[in-house]
């Protein structure tokens, strides 16, 4: 049976980046950095400017290219400073993203694919080799077939194996500035699809999900709506820093990292993959707020050794969550002991990427 929330919020009818950047021309912050590498936040990250610019500047170079409005583009890779870039860029173009599971073999990386319709595959380097044997499969054209790194931050990049790189869709800044997204401000236009997330489901192969611009927006609304709940909300928030290393081509990540962080104003730091020792290194190095875990990383927390040698300085933690699958509240009470008493009380959230508006007959 359905539960009605105590709480009501008005969910617009706009796209995604309206409600995250306002405008393709409104004035951000060029001083502010929302995202950085983890391993080099002081010379590589983006200011919220700069990130805007960044994505206008692949949305404009992937309409150059010919990418037409529902073209599904497909990202393999780990997370990576450019990761939301991506993001942005493609649902910028009218585009729809598509990520996929940086460990897939090239068979699995096939299905996704065939079974998504991507006409562009932006892959990781170090991938490469199973990227070409994807789209082989998928009967996708290597000219298709793109190397993706963070070099273009510093002005290089080069293509390998007959695969160009994909900083040749990336227009210049000055072509950047006069692109403008498609507003979606009726219920109909709003409902255009954003993303197709794949999720494992209980049997069978990964299905894809179609999330569509007012699907993401309220959920990221919803999500922050309970964080504004707290009265000291606006202290708590000038101390925020996340850090992700939670896999973004995931709804969570994405929802929480790219949207929740940029509405919000959270910097947050990139690591290219899970790395429980890091991930105390970062904590620790940078004030790190809010820890956003999976149960298994939660389980290190109460049971590793260096966690209570006292090498890391977790005290600036206010909270810690955790999803994607049921947790034991003995565990809980592990980690909670890690803090003085009272003050961390480890939060389970519930999601699903099925859990949306179904946009065809056939989810």
């Amino acid at each position: 049976m359905p539960f009605q929330s105590r709480w009501q919020i008005d969910v617009p009818d706009c796209h995604l980046a309206s409600l995250l950047l306002t405008s393709p021309t409104h004035p951000l912050s060029n001083s502010h950095r929302c995202f950085a590498e983890a391993a080099r936040p002081d010379t590589h990250y983006f200011t919220t400017h700069g990130f805007r610019i960044w994505s206008q500047r692949f949305a404009a170079g992937l309409r150059r290219a010919g990418l037409k409005p529902g073209d599904r583009v497909l990202l393999f890779s780990g997370n990576d400073l450019f990761f939301p870039v991506v993001f942005m860029g493609i649902i910028m173009a009218g585009g729809v993203f598509s990520g996929a599971n940086p460990t897939f073999v090239a068979g699995e990386l096939a299905y996704q694919l065939q079974d998504s319709g991507a006409t562009y595959l932006l892959c990781a380097d170090a991938s490469l080799d199973t990227g070409i044997e994807a789209a082989r499969l998928a009967g996708l054209p290597q000219d298709r077939v793109f190397v993706f790194d963070n070099a273009v931050y510093d002005g290089r990049g080069q293509g390998r194996l007959g695969c160009r790189h994909w900083g040749e869709l990336i227009a210049s800044e000055s072509e950047a500035t006069g692109f403008a997204w498609d507003e979606l401000s009726t219920p109909e236009a709003a409902r255009r699809t954003l993303a197709l997330n794949y999720s494992s489901g209980t049997t069978g192969r990964p299905k894809g999900v179609e999330i569509s611009h007012k699907n993401y927006c309220a959920n990221m609304l919803q999500w922050n709506h309970l964080f504004y709940q707290d009265p000291d909300w606006k202290e708590r928030q000038s101390r925020s820093r996340w850090l992700c290393f939670l896999p973004m081509y995931h709804a969570m990540a994405q929802s929480i990292f790219i949207a929740a962080a940029i509405s919000r104003g959270v910097p947050v730091y990139i690591m290219p993959k899970f790395d429980f020792i890091k991930m105390l290194e970062y904590t620790d190095r940078f004030r790190i707020s809010d820890l956003i875990l999976v149960p298994p990383v939660v389980v290190a927390l109460a049971k590793h050794p260096v966690v209570r040698s006292g090498k890391y300085d977790l005290s600036s933690v206010e909270s810690v969550g955790s999803g994607a699958a049921p947790l034991g509240r003995e565990v809980c009470e592990e980690v909670e002991k890690l803090w003085e008493p009272g003050r961390i009380n480890v939060k389970q959230g519930w999601g699903m990427t099925e859990y949306v508006e179904p946009l065809s007959p056939n989810l």
